[in-house]
């Protein structure tokens, strides 16, 4: 009926204009009307005739009344979208990033003018329509992430004009099809994580421009083509994850403009050719996982632009050329997992930008170079499982970026050097496991804060385990295993916690978790020891429970104190003008040129008085949403503000406000405006339809069409993760890290919410303050009740509580998990309770499949570490976000 409607007034339309001397206005715009009604657009101002201005839309310089270009990308809309067809004169249409699901209309294929066709990060399904073949003009296809299945059909054969295609993400079968390589302005292909299968066709690239291919992760098969370097303009290749055999071509040295190859992850085999020295603007070149051999060609030496250089797992022989040391710019050295025999070579050790090292599992023999810490930026020194000799160097100190040093399963001689101590940044892992190790443990490990793991298993290690050690704070595994050590065990958790196994092998050593005590080994003093020992359990039992009743105490006046000066807030209003009844708007801005005629003050206050419209409460605002006179939809978030101190430091907090509109990160929320009225200050936000996580969480997954989804939450923490890395790179600690700060757009994209109140309402930074808890009950860290300070560890603490609610889909605070016990408590007290982790995770997700319970298992090993009640224990974001991709891998 609707299409029917249209139609009929289309038809009027045009008699008018042929009859009546009416122009073309009345058809485009009648026509946007009705597609607004459709997918919902809710931000074009139907009450401006000139709907060439409408956000979004751009006609033709010479027929103003001709629609040319549609862009209503990342706005959330959803809906059928058939009727665009009916903008006859388009040549622009990117719907990409909204929520659109069905097929494609086989009606886009009558947009004859059409140019760019962007439908990408939508829930398109179905196969491609043939119809679009009949796009002549089309220059750009992305139909990237959607859920569209089938083949690339025969009939895009007549898109000869085509130069971008992109397919990726989505569930394409079939083969790639010959025609390809036939379109001479061909520049892109993407078709990466698809279902393709069939070889990479003989004459793609032969006649097109082609610059970038990238079909990582299908199941293609057979040899890489030489017709893909045959134009010598290809930029970019990636093949990775599919089944290629074969040799790498040598015409490969024939596309000197490539920066990238990344052919890992297959079958191929052969020699790398020589001629990959002529690429001297390579930057990546990545070949792990193949089955290539031979030795490593000093040609690579050629390419001074190399900057990662990836040959692990492969057949490889021989030594490592000295020639690699010529590149200044690389950054990652990865040879493990081959036969490469002979020594480090000094020279790699002068590549000033060296940040990994990888040349594990060989048969690398020689010494460890005194210097290997010559490059300053190294952090990834991996040289385990090779027939290295000597002693480990006393240099290895001047390694004071390093964050991993893995030298286990060597033929090491002699002490552990003292320097050790002095990598205080030394933080994934020390493993100088399976070694010949002698001598004392040095006390200068103790100094290692920030290492989780240590493995000095399977070495002639004697004496004690120094008391010393107890200041590794945030050491999580640990292995002695093996030595010849002796004394008791260092009353210290992490020694206590590991199995017994991490002890195994030491005939001399005793005390938990050997044994309970150490009996009267070392005569009255060591009982007297003991005894000493128990009292301190003793007193940091009675006096952890003192800190956790204060804790309690403090925390529930505090929230007390907070509801008494909501309530009494809410007695109280603003003062309005006595002329027109209105707040009196003191200052207001719009940081985004293109919104500030789109944006209403007025209506943003007057949004924030109706009840109807409150979004969500937090611990320093409310949110409210607005829907302006242009007919664009804002997010109003009204500050909570106890005096006038914002009204004081105005210029302050604009400056602030300005600064962080221009954070530029995918997962944060940037204001994009301001109001202040009397004491009151209204921040202004893009409104995200989706809600907030916690909505997502306790709301959305009850509903009866909810489907189990991890691989979205998945997303979500690495999302959120990111976002807080980011902010925590820029000296930024957030107050508020809680599920219902964060905000979800239209593709379950997070973004961090709250981010300006750490710079508005932080009382250390004197632009206002508060009287108020920093943060929302059952994220608040137990260490912020006798501190009082909001900090990165903090942060890590409440994110931990956000990544158990995922992993759970419970509420942080509920009556189920008992008296004084919130989320955290109730995972931590699971092994007392005898549960095993599975009983922790929601079934509906971890049942689905083996793969989401592995990964649902790995991420709670990473909640667990950041919700460690030791501050010092709890790892960086950036490290979470590490250790949450590699989850995915």
């Amino acid at each position: 009926m609707e299409f029917l409607r249209l139609f009929f007034a289309v038809l009027f339309g045009f008699l008018s204009s042929s009859q009546l001397g009416i122009s073309q206005v009345l058809d485009d715009r009648t026509i946007l009307v009705e597609i607004g009604k459709e997918i919902g657009v809710s931000f074009w101002s139907l009450n401006n005739s000139d709907y060439c201005s409408w956000i979004g839309i751009s006609c033709s310089l010479k027929n103003h009344s001709a629609v040319e270009k549609l862009d209503l990308s990342s706005h959330g809309l959803q809906g059928n979208v058939t009727l665009i067809s009916e903008l006859r004169a388009l040549k622009w249409l990117d719907l990409s990033y909204n929520n659109f699901h069905g097929s494609i209309p086989r009606e886009f294929g009558n947009l004859s003018e059409l140019q760019v066709l962007d439908l990408s990060f939508n829930k398109f399904g179905s196969s491609i329509p043939v119809e679009l073949g009949r796009l002549k003009n089309l220059k750009s296809l992305n139909l990237s992430n959607n859920f569209l299945t089938g083949i690339i059909p025969e009939e895009l054969e007549g898109l000869e004009k085509l130069e971008e295609f992109q397919i990726y993400t989505n569930r394409m079968n079939g083969s790639i099809p010959e025609w390809l390589g036939n379109l001479t302005n061909l520049r892109t292909f993407t078709a990466y994580e698809n279902e393709l299968s069939g070889y990479v066709p003989d004459n793609l690239g032969s006649v097109s421009e082609l610059q970038l291919l990238n079909v990582h992760s299908n199941q293609l098969e057979g040899s890489i083509p030489e017709s893909i370097f045959a134009n010598e303009k290809l930029e970019v290749l990636v093949l990775t994850q599919n089944r290629l055999n074969g040799m790498i071509p040598s015409s490969v040295g024939n596309c000197k403009g490539l920066s990238s190859i990344r052919i890992g992850n297959n079958k191929l085999t052969g020699n790398i050719p020589k001629e990959i020295g002529n690429i001297t603007g390579l930057t990546y070149f990545e070949a792990d996982n193949n089955l290539l051999s031979g030795e490593i060609v000093s040609e690579f030496a050629q390419c001074l632009n190399l900057t990662l250089l990836n040959l692990a797992s492969n057949g490889f022989s021989g030594t490592i050329p000295p020639e690699f040391g010529q590149l200044s710019n690389l950054q990652e050295l990865i040879l493990s997992g081959n036969g490469l025999f002979g020594e480090i070579p000094n020279t790699i050790l002068s590549c000033k930008n060296l940040n990994k090292l990888d040349l594990s599992s060989n048969r690398l023999n020689g010494s460890i170079p005194q210097e290997i810490c010559s490059t300053s930026k190294l952090q990834y020194l991996l040289l385990s499982q090779n027939f290295i000799r000597g002693e480990i160097p006393h240099e290895i100190g001047n390694c004071i970026k390093l964050l991993e040093l893995q030298l286990g399963s060597n033929y090491l001689t002699g002490n552990i050097p003292p320097e050790i101590g002095h990598m205080k940044n030394l933080q994934i892992a020390l493993n100088l496991s399976s070694n010949h190790l002698r001598g004392q443990l040095p006390q200068e490990l103790g100094k290692l804060d920030k290492l989780v793991a240590l493995d000095l298993s399977n070495n002639l290690l004697t004496g004690n385990i120094p008391i010393a050690l107890k200041g590794m704070l945030s050491l999580i595994e640990v292995n002695f295993s093996n030595n010849q050590l002796t004394g008791p065990i260092p009353t210290f958790v992490p020694f206590q916690k590991s199995p017994n196994s991490s002890f195994f092998g030491n005939k001399g050593l005793c005390g938990e978790p050997l044994s309970p005590s150490c009996g009267n080994l070392n005569g009255s003093g060591h009982v007297y020891y003991h005894h000493r020992v128990s009292y301190r359990i003793i007193l940091t039992v009675i006096g952890s429970g003192l800190a956790v009743f204060v804790s309690v105490t403090i925390v529930v006046l505090l929230y007390m104190m907070r509801e008494r000066q909501e309530e009494a807030g809410k007695g109280g209003g603003t003062t309005d003008d006595e002329t027109t009844g209105k707040p009196v708007i003191i200052a207001g801005s719009v940081f985004v040129e293109n919104l500030r005629q789109a944006i209403d003050f007025d209506a943003a206050v007057k949004a924030t008085v109706k009840e109807s419209n409150k979004l969500s409460v937090g611990t320093f605002s409310t949110v409210y949403r607005a829907d302006m006179p242009s007919g664009m939809t804002l997010s109003v978030k009204k500050l909570r503000s106890m005096d006038k101190t914002l009204i004081h430091h105005q210029s302050k907090m604009i400056r602030e406000l300005e600064r962080l509109s221009k954070l530029t990160h995918a997962n944060l929320i940037r204001p994009i405006g301001f109001v202040i009225y009397e004491d009151v200050a209204l921040l202004l936000h893009q409104y995200f339809p989706n809600g907030t996580l916690a909505q997502f969480l306790h709301e959305f997954t009850k509903k009866q069409d909810y489907k189990p989804d991890w691989p979205t939450r998945l997303s979500i923490a690495i999302g959120v993760a990111e976002g807080l890395a980011f902010l925590h790179h820029v000296a930024i600690i957030h107050l508020d890290i809680s599920s219902g700060n964060v905000l979800l757009d239209s593709n379950f994209n997070p973004l961090v919410g709250e981010v300006e109140i750490s710079k508005l309402l932080d009382p250390s930074r004197g632009t206002a303050s508060i009287s108020a808890v920093a943060g929302s009950f059952g994220y608040i860290p137990p260490e912020y009740a006798y501190t009082m300070q909001v900090t990165a560890p903090g942060n890590v603490y409440s994110y931990g509580v956000v990544l158990l609610e995922l992993l759970t889909t419970r509420i942080p605070v509920d009556e189920e998990f008992g008296e004084g016990i919130d989320l955290v408590k109730w995972v931590h007290g699971a092994p007392l309770r005898g549960e095993t982790p599975e009983q922790i995770l929601d079934a509906k997700l971890s049942t689905v499949s083996f793969a989401w319970r592995k990964e649902m298992l790995s991420t709670l090993k990473v909640a667990l570490l950041c919700t460690d009640s030791t501050p010092a224990k709890r790892p960086k974001m950036k490290k979470v976000v590490e250790m949450l991709q590699e989850i995915t891998q």
